[in-house]
């Protein structure tokens, strides 16, 4: 083990909920872009700035998962890692990056990257609670005060 389990779901839980901030953000700045709040240069310039800090925490998450033993919450994230490395390598050459100012008008790809963000945010609440479960589950696994004197009555759940 890297570190106990209680430590690593903390730092999941830190992660995923940075993640969801993040995300927020993003629909924020999309639909100011939407709202002619913001121009596609400028929004673009935003959203682009947070696309390799995502996938590396979250790449750095499944490493985390993966040494640490737990096998199921790895196997739950490396498809989101595997979506989030496609996505940052599919962008053409010739673009800005994932969000291009260009694009994100001509091509019709504001929906796209709103429905997408949805679809994120929707992940990334299941797996927070999923996470708050195995927290919660590895701070109740066993007595962590060993009451286990003659004249005391221990019930087991």
């Amino acid at each position: 083990m890297f570190l106990p389990e209680t430590a690593t779901f903390c730092i999941t839980l830190l992660v995923y909920g940075a993640i969801l901030l993040l995300l927020i953000y993003y629909v924020l700045t999309l639909a100011d872009l939407e709202c002619d709040y913001l121009n596609a240069q400028e929004c673009c310039r935003r959203l682009n700035f947070w696309v390799i800090p995502k996938f590396g925490s979250h790449a750095l998450l499944c490493i985390l998962l993966l040494i640490g033993g737990h096998w199921i919450m790895f196997l739950l994230n490396l498809p989101m890692v595997m979506w989030l490395y496609y996505e940052l390598h599919r962008q053409r050459r010739d673009s800005l990056g994932v969000y291009d100012p260009v694009d994100i008008h001509s091509r019709g790809l504001l929906r796209v990257h709103l429905r997408n963000c949805m679809v994120y945010l929707g992940y990334y609440f299941v797996m927070f609670f999923v996470g708050l479960y195995c927290l919660i589950s590895s701070l109740i696994k066993g007595d962590p005060i060993k009451r286990y004197e003659d004249d005391e009555i221990v019930t087991d759940f």
